[in-house]
């Protein structure tokens, strides 16, 4: 137990001392955080600008759906020169009982949301015209807080992004130094056992990601971004530490073949940074191509997201868990007894 602690305690010490490694842990994807939270804070509330020609009962209702920025127009020439300069994604063109919209196919997102908006408050106006009684009624509620911020979705996959890179990298890199600095032949030579010194690196990798994740949640709970905690969110401990263990096995994976500290990190790097974006720590996927997603849910980092997300903002309960700590523990296990088959004391 004495030579776990003094292991533990000197691999601290020195994780403290090197201030880049410091940096990268903590502040570069506390960076990510910060500009993705400000650029994309209040996001939600954004209405899609439309030039609009004309007057007439369905101008109106769009002005009262207030889900469209209507921006008027005296020409329908200058309206639709917007569209075609990509100012605006489409224009509203009303002349007496005729409703046009011309819009870019280049934005079909929105150009799509303003056509579908103007053919429901156009089919609403026609039935209103004749005086019918509506045959059907539609009721649409959302399964979430409609007060939801972006912040509630960005935390937990940069976070998720923040604990595998820590993880990958601080194994794979302290491996390479140690294997050049012949620490680990010492280490070998000496009576501390293989399993004392990577339990106590372990301890030191879940320790940095509880502070990581105390440091993400404390400042996406200030004011500038609002974040929310809901229902059992303390779930996100046993993640945290599970998707620690899954990314450090993967880094001493890496750390058994890379020679030098350089090629320990740019490995490590190569590893996550392309699983962080097919695992929707930036970006969602739910537009992404099947086969993407498919590929995506082969990835441990998709799992630790899915899994951050559903007990920080969905306020679901230990059955969220339940897939996710099977797919991270699996990849624990496996990648870990790969590398402990390929290990290397020297090079």
């Amino acid at each position: 137990m004495t030579a776990f602690t003094s292991l533990a305690t000197a691999m601290v010490k020195g994780f403290l001392r090197d201030r880049m490694a410091v940096f990268f842990t903590f502040l570069f994807p506390l960076m990510f955080l910060v500009v993705f939270g400000l650029i994309f804070n209040g996001g939600g509330g954004d209405r899609t600008g439309v030039a609009v020609v004309g007057d007439g009962p369905v101008v109106t209702a769009l002005e009262q759906a207030g889900v469209l920025e209507l921006r008027r127009f005296d020409d329908p020439d200058a309206a639709e020169r917007q569209v075609r300069d990509g100012d605006l994604p489409a224009a509203v063109v009303v002349r007496g009982h005729d409703v046009g919209v011309v819009y870019a196919a280049s934005d079909q997102v929105a150009s799509g949301t303003v056509v579908g908006i103007v053919s429901g408050v156009v089919d609403k106006a026609n039935l209103a015209a004749t005086g019918a009684p509506p045959t059907f009624s539609l009721r649409a509620w959302s399964v979430e807080d409609a007060s939801l911020k972006p912040i509630q979705f960005l935390a937990p996959g940069i976070l998720s992004w923040a604990v595998s890179i820590s993880g990958v990298s601080g194994a794979a890199l302290t491996l390479a130094a140690w294997r050049k600095k012949q620490v680990l032949r010492r280490i070998r030579l000496a009576p501390v056992g293989p399993t004392t010194v990577l339990s106590s690196r372990v301890l030191v990798s879940v320790g940095t990601a509880l502070v990581q994740g105390a440091l993400f949640v404390g400042v996406a709970l200030t004011p500038p971004f609002g974040l929310r905690l809901n229902g059992q969110w303390w779930l996100a401990v046993p993640l945290l530490v599970l998707g620690t263990t899954a990314f450090f096995a993967i880094g001493m994976l890496v750390g058994a073949f890379a020679r030098t500290e350089e090629s320990a990190n740019g490995a490590a790097n190569l590893l996550v940074m392309p699983m962080a974006f097919l695992s929707g720590s930036f970006f969602p996927l739910e537009d992404a191509p099947a086969w993407l997603r498919t590929v995506s849910n082969a990835l441990p980092l998709r799992h630790m997201n899915d899994g951050m997300l559903d007990v920080l903002v969905r306020g679901k309960g230990v059955e969220a868990l339940l897939l996710p700590s099977a797919v991270l523990l699996g990849f624990t296990l496996v990648v870990g007894f790969v590398a402990a088959k390929v290990f290397r004391w020297e090079d």
